[in-house]
């Protein structure tokens, strides 16, 4: 069974300092890529929800290779509240 893709991705900012949509698809990619949401617009939604809910924050921002707006997140107390109180441990890296 997989946890839901919000909660997946919220779980795997739990792991690390802090991460960009496409280092979190990246993760993510072995066990949510065969699936049709698999997309950045998709995944982009998914953390903005997560900060509009308190659970992660924008560590920083600057431009990639290619000129494009790369924004990286990181969980904050809230959001490991909610990993501990409502992933179980198996699923945690």
């Amino acid at each position: 069974m997989l946890l839901p893709a919000r909660t997946a991705v919220l779980n795997y900012l739990y792991g690390v300092e802090n991460a960009d949509i496409a280092q979190i698809m990246e993760a993510l990619k072995p066990l949510y890529g065969g699936e049709r949401q698999f997309t950045k617009d998709r995944y982009m939604d998914h953390v903005m929800s997560l900060e509009a809910n308190g659970m992660v924050n924008l560590s920083s921002y600057d431009l990639d290779q290619n000129g494009e707006l790369r924004m990286r997140y990181e969980i904050n107390d809230d959001g490991r509240s909610a990993v501990d109180k409502y992933v179980d441990k198996k699923y945690r890296k």
